[in-house]
């Protein structure tokens, strides 16, 4: 589908959003044509952006029976694992990183497009304000002149040429051409009433898009945080990161399908005014200004006559025929009436600013340059515009789905955190491999029993043997020592896996026929 425009054609993905269903808050369906002012159509935008909330209920929803399930369904872990598999909350922390950070580049990047778009529209508009404002202070000081400085000249010079008829009579036939001149410079449209509307638009539309963008800025710093945070609680298994993690996840969650919401509602109503932006600017125009002037300035074909041609061909013929009459006059009168050469030569200096300021409202008045700006704010809002705003809804959706995929793996990590600490809590005092256990005061009775420690090398004899220390006197300047296990102790500790107390009889054994009986408690 094509535009009717020959020198703009709306996007495909313009075309794409419009189809987008128009329904109000009665499920009734709604035209897509773009009337901001119309209740229905108004409707139909917050039910598109009330659609968001849907899927944040849904996803809240969701999360709830997870969470529900994982409470109630919890599989209990086996009391010998001493590291519970971690492989699941890894694998997520990783992919929902990796999403994370996707989407907060897809989000940088759409936010700044939109802010170049919006950037070039209201550009466009302060230029064309600035125009239209050119033009209305040309047509003020030329009407300006005509009605209050060439009058006074015309006046005092009648009374100079009173007494010569023919004199009078050119005087009478330059303020007859003052006259026309008037009449064509008010005939033409106000243009104060339109420069105010416009640089009311460019001024909301400065305000709003600098919050718009401050506030996703935020929004994709706060994510980037949040993911950062996640992937380091995760890692850590730390329970206060993960409380933080799961609070801000709620409320980032919430924010992004809101942004989602918000930015698809304004997609589609840029849209809908892409799609055909002649016809709404037609309509807001239309007590303002005529028809014709508004398809000269919106279209700019070469088959479209210039709406201000007449007026400005009779303003130059006009100040033409002024200037043939006062050169005459001041060829002829100003021997005979000198006092009249200083107002003659104030209407001759009053004429050619008016041809000066007609020749530059022709200028403006034509319709490349108005045109211009139009094209070019619409290929701003509705190419970069609305292309960052699409971009925008992705990283809002891809931001929404990684929050929840995040929300669901912080419970299981919560979880690994309490076996371990359950682990930890079930380990025996008397167990030599329990860091914590405290050292044992030296007992005397124990006095003479052989450590392992005193056997290490092989390069000793039984007869260079140092006498045999307790355990707390072997270990006491050297804590790591307390994990090592202590063989010949006749039986190993509870916490010993099949395979090393396998190991662990076998090197007892093997001391035992080494050493004899003579080591043994």
């Amino acid at each position: 589908m094509a535009s009717s425009r020959q020198d703009y054609i709306a996007p495909w993905w313009t075309y794409w959003l419009h189809n987008f269903p128009h329904l109000n808050f009665n499920f009734q369906t709604v035209d897509g044509t773009f009337k901001p002012e119309d209740t229905s159509y108004q409707q139909s935008l917050i039910f598109l952006a009330c659609v968001s909330a849907v899927g944040l209920g849904l996803s809240l929803l969701v999360l709830s029976a997870y969470l529900t399930c994982l409470c109630c369904c919890r599989r209990e872990e086996a009391e010998e694992v001493k590291r519970p598999d971690t492989c699941c909350v890894t694998w997520a922390a990783v992919i929902t990183g990796l999403v994370i950070c996707s989407a907060v580049g897809v989000g940088f990047y759409g936010n700044s497009e939109t802010n170049d778009g919006v950037y070039q529209l209201t550009y466009s508009i302060y230029n064309a304000n600035h125009t239209l404002g050119s033009i209305g202070s040309l047509v003020g000081n030329s009407l300006g002149s005509m009605q209050v400085g060439l009058k006074e000249h015309l006046e005092r010079l009648d009374e100079i040429f009173s007494p010569r008829g023919d004199y009078t009579q050119t005087l009478h036939f330059m303020q007859q051409m003052a006259n026309n001149i008037i009449q064509q410079l008010t005939a033409m449209p106000d243009t104060m009433k339109v420069q105010v509307d416009l640089a009311a638009i460019a001024d909301k539309t400065s305000f709003i898009e600098y919050y718009r963008w401050l506030t996703y800025l935020l929004l994709l710093i706060l994510d980037l945080v949040i993911c950062l945070v996640a992937c380091l609680g995760l890692a850590k298994q730390s329970r206060w990161m993960l409380a933080v993690i799961m609070v801000c996840g709620v409320l980032t969650l919430i924010m992004s399908w809101a942004s989602l919401g918000a930015g698809t509602a304004t997609a589609v109503g840029t849209s809908d005014f892409c799609v055909s932006p002649d016809k709404f600017i037609v309509n807001e125009t239309k007590d303002s200004l005529s028809a014709d002037i508004v398809h000269y300035y919106l279209y700019c074909s070469q088959s479209l006559p210039n709406p201000f041609q007449q007026s400005l061909t009779i303003f130059l013929r006009s100040l033409t025929t002024m200037q043939i009459q006062v050169q005459g006059l001041l060829q002829f009168t100003v021997a005979v009436y000198p006092t009249a050469e200083k107002d003659l030569l104030g209407i001759q200096q009053i004429l050619n600013s008016s041809e000066f300021n007609m020749h530059q409202l022709t200028a403006l008045l034509d319709c490349r340059s108005l045109h211009k700006d139009y094209l070019e704010a619409l290929l701003g809002v509705c190419y970069d515009g609305v292309e960052g705003l699409l971009y925008l809804c992705l990283f809002s959706l891809l931001a929404a789905c990684a929050f929840c995929a995040l929300l669901c793996a912080v419970p299981r990590a919560w979880t690994l955190i309490a076996i371990r600490d359950r682990d930890y809590d079930d380990i025996d005092e008397e167990d030599p491999f329990n860091p914590s256990r405290r050292i044992t005061p030296y007992n005397p009775s124990r006095a003479q029993v052989h450590s392992f420690c005193s056997y290490s090398s092989s390069m000793g004899s039984q007869t260079s043997l140092h006498p045999p220390l307790n355990q707390s006197m072997l270990f006491e300047r050297s804590p790591r020592y307390e994990n090592v296990p202590l063989i010949g102790s006749g039986s190993p500790p509870p916490s010993y896996s099949p395979s090393m107390r396998t190991t662990y009889l076998s090197m007892t054994d093997a001391q035992i026929r080494h050493f004899g009986t003579d080591f043994q408690i």
